[in-house]
């Protein structure tokens, strides 16, 4: 089988194929065994393979079996068998790596190989998916190989009750969608007691479109927020001033990485309309914060483009689907900065509560792997953040679609106008045309031209994605014509209609080269499924956004010698060239930006991990109280160290101050730090833990009241999520700042760790403080009523 396809993958890929020629053998070679097996028979293997493992058996020894019972029951089931090519790629899932197959190669009976085999260890399967529909139809669908084998089989969606979630998460194998897994793990660790966390240690993962999940959804992270009551006029104020702003004079935008910062001019301006000196005094925090939202807003965030205005709401578009992400928000106030733009009401502001990249969520499973039709130019970076391998699975049938060279036009107008005159072509024979877009501002330039040329389309987009399903499974009907944004580029099977295969299949037309090659790639594949005949070409511009963003100059420098016909096509050999440079530049950048957020990242992360192990310990032990006496010895420690620091005489240390917060912190026990004669810091902290033992002691009596416990624990947390949530925030501030510290000539990561690190250690200490000063203010309490009572008496 493999010398045949070594003509269609790359030598790497293939000797990475040739390693699993011998276990396809083999599962061919048990085909015949198991379609002599009762279903019943076939039922009881699962039990049987468990008990293998149990017995010391890895996954691998059973792989080939496991593989061979799962295609029986395939074809019993469903009808379906698996193809040798598919199981090639539940060989490379099960590996934890990316398998790369073309549209209309199955995958999603591929993910019932290894979902099957690594469910058998009993720790459970995420199989994560793109949207809710995909989530629910693989579940239903290939749920039922796994259901007839005696496994379970869940589905966490959004709007599920945490019992609902729990149970999904219990079972062998969890069809859903990422970002849900995400914030439920988010969620989890804002928890209020162990039975209100829903998700189990993580085990494995097999995430579809994967390169969409882990890369294009990289850049954006899970944030669960609360609501707070922004200052509505100070927005609307900075909306308008930022209305006045001049490019370069007031503020500097870079169109390659979006970055926005204020000029001078626009720093003048500023002070100047709010009466102020300094606009970067710390008392001015938070008004450069708004301004410099509200210049976001109107640079970075185009309408129709980045968002749609819909029943007075701003609603974001994913640039990579073209879909609305309903329900999601912008954070930090951008979100009302564009709602002020845009003269909308404008809504309470998103304060983050808890976040996680979608990069670091991930990488907290032992095993991930994915499949996706488009992943191998992106496959240093899955090797470097994910430790993923990208294997190319041939198709089970050659491709023979034809994609044609780029048409490149001088101007957009020249570029439409020739498309017109293609679509009118390719409609002529009755050819369908699927043409895609970037934007949902292109599709309806795209729509007027057709209009005006009396053809009759579909229009697909975030403001007609309910009507998806229809219109995707007419693009591939006779003379049937579909603009599209990228809502019809990736996970949409488009079938033929009759005759089709006659005038040559789907033509697919590119407006635009994307940002990425992975999209373009997602666009051609729509076409040619399954050995069916199909075309593809791109009609571009030298006014596209691409080279505009990423190849302005290369092109002012190619400008001189090209040559143009009258229609106003490029007839360079090598204007190829330049559109490949312009894309290869605009995935270098946007893997740059990446990096450096997860860089940022992996600063709170690290934080993270202290933070969410130090609440787990505290939401799951039966002693609270003791625990937060733990805490006594770091934050006085702490004390010592800020009122009697080294740097000063013992005739100079705070002993007054220190004594007051002592008082606080042990109610019922003398303290008298100011009458004792001290020489050194340990001399402190010597007769300090001496008192600690006495308030250890007069706690003793109370540490058997579960009621006490129970308030205790409740307090804790409280004070841990309020600093925590306090600490985000502080963070986000500072991440504001990192790139203008690039200008001290020093590493602006360094500078954030560092700054970072200190902001925890204070926001820790903060915690200590907290827990510690609200389990006295109990004891307190308790020694009072007692007191009352003896009097009583």
């Amino acid at each position: 089988m493999l010398k045949t396809i070594k003509q269609y993958i790359n030598d790497a890929s293939y000797r990475q194929l040739k390693s699993y020629e011998r276990k396809i053998k083999e599962i061919n070679r048990l085909e015949e065994t198991y379609e002599a097996y009762s279903d019943n028979e076939l039922s009881e293997m699962t039990d049987y393979f468990k008990q293998q493992l149990d017995g010391g058996k890895s996954i691998y020894d059973i792989q080939a079996d496991a593989f061979a019972v799962v295609r029986e029951v395939s074809k019993r089931v469903l009808g379906m068998r698996h193809f040798d090519v598919q199981l090639i790629g539940g060989l490379v899932l099960t590996e934890g790596h990316i398998a790369e197959m073309a549209t209309g190669e199955g995958k999603t009976i591929v993910a019932a190989l290894p979902s099957y085999l690594r469910a058998l260890e009993g720790k459970g399967v995420h199989v994560i998916t793109a949207n809710d529909y995909l989530a629910r139809r693989d579940r239903d669908l290939i749920g039922q190989i796994h259901e007839f084998l005696g496994l379970t089989v869940g589905l966490n969606v959004p709007q599920l009750a945490p019992s609902q979630k729990k149970e999904a998460y219990q079972c062998d194998i969890t069809y859903g969608i990422g970002t849900e897994f995400g914030f439920d793990f988010l969620r989890d660790n804002m928890a209020q007691s162990k039975n209100d966390q829903v998700q189990r240690p993580f085990h494995y993962a097999i995430v579809d479109e994967i390169d969409s999940v882990l890369i294009d959804e990289a850049k954006t992270p899970l944030i669960i927020a609360g609501k707070t009551e922004g200052n509505e006029k100070l927005q609307r104020v900075c909306a308008q001033l930022a209305k006045s702003f001049k490019r370069d004079e007031d503020y500097i935008f870079d169109p390659e990485t979006k970055a926005t910062s204020l000029a001078d001019g626009g720093i003048t301006k500023t002070e100047r309309a709010f009466g102020i000196d300094n606009l970067f005094d710390l008392e001015h925090r938070t008004l450069y914060h708004y301004v410099i939202q509200a210049v976001r807003a109107r640079v970075m965030f185009e309408r129709d483009v980045d968002y749609i205005v819909e029943e007075g709401e701003v609603k974001l578009v994913d640039m990579y689907t073209g879909r609305v992400m309903e329900g999601r928000t912008l954070s930090d106030g951008l979100h009302q900065a564009i709602e002020a733009k845009e003269g909308l009401e404008i809504t309470e502001e998103n304060k983050t509560q808890a976040n996680i990249t979608v990069q670091n969520y991930f990488r907290m499973y032992p095993v991930i792997s994915g499949m996706t039709g488009t992943a191998k130019t992106e496959e240093k970076e899955f090797q470097k953040v994910y430790g993923m391998n990208v294997v190319q699975v041939p198709t089970n049938k050659p491709v023979i679609r034809e994609d044609h060279p780029d048409i490149v036009y001088e101007t957009k107008e020249q570029k439409y106008e020739a498309l017109v005159d293609e679509v009118k072509a390719r409609n002529s024979k009755g050819q369908p045309v699927l043409i895609g877009t970037t934007s949902i501002i292109q599709s309806e330039q795209v729509a007027d031209y057709l209009e005006d040329a009396g053809l009759t389309f579909e229009v697909l987009n975030a403001k007609s994605v309910e009507q998806e399903v229809k219109l995707i499974s007419l693009a591939g009907q006779y003379g049937q014509i579909t603009v599209a944004t990228n809502v019809a580029g990736r996970g949409t099977d488009i079938m033929l209609g009759e005759g089709v295969k006659d005038v040559g299949g789907l033509c697919v037309i590119g407006t635009e080269r994307h940002g990425s090659r992975r999209i373009d790639n997602q666009l051609k594949g729509r076409s040619g499924r399954q050995g069916d005949p199909g075309e593809t070409k791109f009609i571009v511009s030298l006014e596209d956004d691409l080279i505009v963003r990423f190849a302005k100059e290369e092109k002012e420098r190619k400008e001189p010698n090209l040559e143009i016909a009258q229609d106003g096509q490029i007839l360079n050999k090598d204007i190829d060239k330049l559109i490949d440079t312009a894309q290869k530049i605009s995935e270098g950048s946007h893997f740059s930006i990446r990096e450096f957020n997860l860089k940022l990242d992996d600063v709170v992360n690290d934080q993270r991990g202290v933070m969410y192990e130090f609440r787990d310990r505290l939401l799951t032990t039966e002693d609270p109280i003791g625990f937060t006496l733990k805490q006594m010895d770091d934050y006085i420690q702490a004390l010592v160290e800020k009122y009697c620091p080294d740097t000063m005489t013992p005739e100079e240390w705070l002993l007054e101050k220190l004594e007051q917060q002592i008082m606080t912190l042990m109610p019922g026990v003398h303290v008298s730090l100011t009458e004792q004669e001290f020489e050194s810091e340990q001399d402190v902290l010597d007769y300090i833990n001496q008192l600690k033992e006495q308030y250890e002691a007069e706690i003793k009596r109370f540490s058997d009241d579960q009621k006490l416990q129970f308030k205790v624990r409740q307090i804790s947390l409280a004070v841990t999520d309020q600093n925590w949530i306090k600490h985000l925030e502080q963070m986000n501030r500072l991440k504001e700042g990192v790139g203008v510290r690039q200008y001290q000539q020093e590493d602006p990561i360094r500078l954030y760790q560092e700054d970072g690190f200190d902001l925890f250690r204070y926001a820790f200490q903060e915690i200590q403080g907290g827990m510690l000063q609200q389990l006295a203010n109990q004891i307190h309490y308790l020694q009072k009523k007692e007191a009352e009572r003896a009097n009583n008496a």
